[in-house]
């Protein structure tokens, strides 16, 4: 199989994604049935967290069996390993709670310097991704997934160039499946927002989380790079974090307590689910 054909799986594979999306259009829900659906994106993220982390701590345990037990490596190589994976979770989950914070003050100086009767025509002439919380919780939410989807795209990218074509081809396939989840906890947040959301911001929001598979898998068949792999690993891992926070902000603000627990639950289920099936398959 040419690097050409991995490429364009690696891209299928980020794109099912898209499959999920739609459910962000859903006009005037009831308040049980948006605390259910951001409490199963919540699940969803919070199976990605531990997914992500177990991934990304594998290496750096290694180093240190190898350093301390088995005698074969050295205690540097885990304390590089170690600062990489704190420094990828760091920057992941502080670049966003800045970023947030910058976006927040730039809209309260908008707000001040128009007054209220102009903030329609503001608000209209403000990028799509931002213009209400909503969407830009949802665009933190694509962002986190991005990250980790590109790590997705390094291991297929790598496989494909240590001539392991068959496990490429399933990871293609299990991360197709799993990624199909995500569409839906990106646009979860978009449920009932005043304005619905239209098919492009839904196909940019696809491309954000789902786009980075297709260049991680580019970039993965042009160099095996462990670090680079745990570097982005780790900030999916810390932008997922912030996510989960700032969802489960939410959630207790609807109120619905016991729809949190049923959704978180599903959710976590889901993500469950397609991991098994991944595993079930050999990869």
């Amino acid at each position: 199989m040419s690097s050409t054909q991995i490429t364009i799986l690696g891209a299928i594979a980020g794109l099912t994604i898209l499959i999920g999306l739609p459910i962000g259009r859903l006009q005037n829900p009831s308040v049980k049935l948006r605390a259910f659906l951001n409490a199963t994106a919540l699940g969803v993220l919070v199976f990605l967290l531990w997914d992500v982390l177990s991934h990304a701590i594998e290496p750096v345990e290694g180093s240190l069996t190898a350093a301390s037990i088995d005698h074969t490596g050295s205690w540097g190589e885990f304390v590089r390993l170690a600062f990489v994976l704190a420094l990828g979770f760091g920057g992941g989950l502080m670049s966003l709670a800045y970023y947030e914070r910058w976006m927040g003050g730039r809209l309260r100086q908008a707000k001040q310097s128009i007054g209220p009767g102009a903030m329609a025509t503001q608000e209209r002439t403000s990028s799509m991704l931002t213009q209400s919380p909503a969407r830009r919780l949802a665009l933190l939410i694509a962002v986190g997934i991005g990250l980790h989807n590109f790590s997705e795209g390094l291991a297929i990218g790598q496989s494909a160039a240590k001539g392991e074509i068959s496990l490429a081809v399933m990871l293609v396939v299990g991360f197709g499946l799993h990624n199909a989840t995500e569409g839906f906890g990106i646009t979860a947040p978009l449920v009932g927002d005043a304005e619905r959301p239209s098919w492009k911001l839904l196909a940019l929001l696809g491309l954000i989380g789902g786009g980075p598979t297709f260049i991680g898998t580019m970039i993965g068949q042009s160099a095996v790079n462990e670090t680079l792999y745990l570097a982005f690993l780790a900030m999916a891992a810390g932008s997922i974090l912030y996510v989960i926070v700032q969802l489960v902000g939410v959630a207790l603000k609807m109120g619905e307590k016991t729809l949190l627990y049923w959704g978180l639950m599903l959710g976590l289920f889901a993500g469950l689910a397609t991991d098994f099936i991944v595993t079930a398959a050999g990869v």
